[in-house]
């Protein structure tokens, strides 16, 4: 099948899916005439990177897991290769690392936006000259 029947298919841009060959991720083979050619096993294979993807998983660790995948209903169900459980580890603790940072600069918004507030209210209290801060 030529790219935009996997792209239908899988609901995946043709820009995406050369992407992932860009990184590895998909080979296709060539026709004599330089188009791409995907098999079914593609189709399978776009799901699983779109949904390691959507895990959070960047391309590199997408790029091992990989061949530890098998099909599922509910997208791929992993096998226990080798340094699996580490790079899902890892990339958990990354995520976990972010979420508080995420957290630590609402906990901060909240507070600039509460002071504000009280200070606008504030008997003798001005507007600003400019809307601008």
């Amino acid at each position: 099948m030529l790219i935009g029947e996997l792209s239908a298919r899988t609901g995946t841009s043709p820009r995406l899916l050369r992407h992932y060959e860009g990184t590895g991720l998909l080979t296709p083979h060539r026709r004599p005439n330089g188009y791409r050619a995907y098999t079914e096993a593609d189709v399978t294979r776009v799901q699983r990177i779109r949904t390691l993807l959507a895990a959070g998983l960047p391309t590199r660790v997408v790029a091992a897991l990989l061949p530890c995948t098998a099909g599922g209903d509910t997208g791929p169900a992993l096998a226990p290769c080798p340094g699996v459980p580490e790079a899902l580890r890892d990339r958990l603790a990354e995520l976990d690392d972010r979420a508080a940072r995420l957290e630590t600069e609402r906990a901060e918004l909240r507070r600039l936006i509460a002071e504000l507030a009280r200070d606008a209210a504030a008997p003798g209290s001005h507007p600003r000259r400019s809307g601008k801060a």
